[in-house]
């Protein structure tokens, strides 16, 4: 068990789940907004605000009107119990830990951190990148800096991955964490600039070479996790070696019933996941993680 209890919560933690619905609404606001300018211009925005106030003139919630999307949106009004409150909690911390590894080592290199956002929801919810679904897994948004997590991930990581463990959890988290240090350190944009260039197969390997530097990122966080904050517990780092490879691209393609297919890969095998998440963790360097110089993943 993670030693979470106690220790430091993150202030980049957005809850939309449950009673916090109204961040979620924010959210979609801002995503009907930018839909109607690129679609209509300034005059699609004004008469979509026109409409607004109108609505609320003759006495009508123009939340309402949208009663129906916001539901599927996430949100909602549901009262969050004390195991979801729970959930959010850690979560806080684990980021809060990833904020005291990343900013320490980005210090060291004579730069400063910038903090990425977490958002919790439930179900569905609107991102910088569009819209996100539960069934899209844990995710990391370039385009507003934050990473998007239905907390109950970590439930289908237990019952369905057969990946328990609340250091299962936390590696998730720092995995996300990790594609946000590969944006704001240019990884990222080089990446896309060489899959737009290379497309099919060559780009699915670039995407394996960006999963797998995440998951040694992933392993960095857990270094110091284990050597300088002091919070695993024996047993933490095989929770981890378990969820990478639950969800490595062929014990996945195996589990729904297909063949496994190397140029089909976007994160790697199972193999490959644990052994970069075990390289980050024992050297604790970023440039051992450097997944696009060598010719072994």
């Amino acid at each position: 068990m993670v030693r979470w209890r106690g220790r430091r919560r993150s202030d980049n933690v957005e809850d939309r789940r449950g009673a916090a619905g109204a961040a979620g609404m924010g959210a979609l606001a801002f995503f009907i907004i930018r839909f109607v300018f690129s679609r209509f211009g300034i005059v699609g925005v004004v008469v979509l605000v026109g409409g607004y106030f109108g609505l609320r003139q003759i006495g009508i919630d123009p939340l309402l009107v949208l009663n129906g999307q916001t539901a599927s949106l996430g949100g909602g009004q549901t009262q969050l119990t004390e195991a979801d409150r729970e959930e959010g909690a850690f979560v806080a911390v684990i980021l809060a830990e990833t904020e005291d590894t990343w900013t320490r080592r980005f210090a060291e290199a004579g730069r400063r951190y910038e903090q990425p956002g977490l958002v919790l929801f439930s179900r569905n919810t609107v991102s910088g990148c569009g819209q996100a679904s539960a069934a899209m897994g844990p995710f990391y948004c370039p385009a507003d800096g934050k990473a998007y997590l239905d907390t109950n991930f970590f439930a289908e990581l237990s019952r369905r991955f057969g990946a328990p463990g609340d250091f299962a959890a936390a590696y998730v988290i720092a995995h996300e964490v990790g594609h946000h240090v590969q944006t704001i350190t240019g990884v990222t944009g080089r990446a896309r600039q060489a899959q737009a260039a290379a497309g099919g197969v060559e780009s699915n390997r670039i995407q394996v070479r960006m999963e797998l530097q995440a998951d040694c990122y992933a392993g960095i966080w857990a270094h110091d996790a284990d050597r300088t904050a002091g919070i695993l517990e024996p047993g933490d780092i095989e929770e981890g070696l378990r969820a990478a490879a639950a969800i490595g691209d062929d014990t996945l393609q195996r589990r729904s019933g297909r063949q496994a297919r190397q140029e089909t890969f976007t994160h790697g095998s199972s193999e490959q996941r644990m052994r970069w998440f075990s390289i980050g963790y024992r050297d604790g360097s970023v440039a051992a993680c450097d997944t696009f110089a060598t010719d072994r993943l």
